[in-house]
């Protein structure tokens, strides 16, 4: 089955080690590892309930870590870092964000640069560049002056991925962004990913539910099921039949895309099985 390429290149930008997370002394991510690596995309995949949130929040450092070290190239861990330089190196598009009401998209991405400025907004004189750059990138410039209240929901999830490469990172954490938005902007999103792991050189992490993305836009996939790490490799390696029916608990079939030879998977339910004519 042909799919994409093994990425051998790019140093470890994040590696989070032996991960023991938990809510309320309940531990619900159980010694999970994971590595991103510069010019690459690693999707968490898996059931809700399986952890992929947790644990990508907890490499941003929104979530404690119970046991295991996060660290980050050259050495440094995570929780060593003063929380301006780790904002310097790691950016996290969460589920969802409050909008601030009558704030422009120029304002709104203008946020990102918040780990750059001291007590003086003029002490960024990299940020104009920057927050032009992010808004040509995620193709929200020409809207620079809308207030953020007045847009659709694909156009809000861009305006926050340009807040996001505003704070010019060389982490970029995702959690499930194409969630909520339709085929059209799902597309752009996932094309964008993939665009600044290949053009930016960024290390991208990013949980997605759907198993047809990630094995289009990652280089790699976790897959996770009841807070463990089930396996890691290509998609090729980790989506097999088995291991999805037996992480989902649905028959799940795999198969390669006649096209572009990517994995595509299909899970089969009672009203599935019939062939449409």
């Amino acid at each position: 089955m042909s799919e994409r390429t093994p990425f051998t290149g790019g140093e470890q930008s994040l590696r989070g080690s032996d991960l023991r997370l938990g809510y309320h002394g309940v531990t619900v991510v159980h010694d999970a590892a994971i590595t991103l690596r510069a010019g690459a995309v690693t999707a968490l995949v898996g059931p809700n309930g399986s952890g992929k949130s947790t644990l990508l929040r907890s490499l941003a450092r929104l979530h404690p870590i119970a046991a295991g070290t996060v660290h980050l190239a050259g050495g440094a861990t995570a929780a060593g870092l003063p929380a301006k330089e780790f904002a310097r190196r790691v950016t996290l598009l969460a589920q969802s964000r409050p909008v601030p009401s009558g704030v422009t998209v120029h304002d709104v991405v203008g946020y990102g640069r918040h780990p750059y400025r001291g007590r003086w907004r003029g002490e960024d004189p990299q940020g104009p560049a920057a927050i032009s750059r992010a808004m040509t990138v995620t193709g929200v410039a020409a809207m620079a002056d809308r207030p953020v209240d007045e847009l659709s929901g694909g156009e809000l999830q861009r305006v926050w991925l340009a807040t996001c490469l505003a704070q010019d990172t060389p982490v970029l954490l995702l959690d499930e962004p194409t969630t909520f938005l339709d085929l059209r902007y799902q597309v752009e999103i996932l094309d964008l990913i993939r665009d600044l792991a290949d053009d930016h050189d960024v290390a991208v992490g990013v949980v997605l539910h759907d198993l047809n993305h990630a094995a289009a836009v990652a280089d790699e996939v976790v897959l996770l099921h009841d807070g463990r790490v089930r396996a890691t490799g290509t998609p090729g390696q980790v989506f097999t039949e088995q291991a999805l029916t037996e992480t989902y608990g649905i028959r799940i079939e795999v198969s390669a895309d006649p096209v572009n030879g990517l994995v595509t998977t299909r899970p089969v339910g009672r009203h599935l099985t019939r062939i449409p004519v």
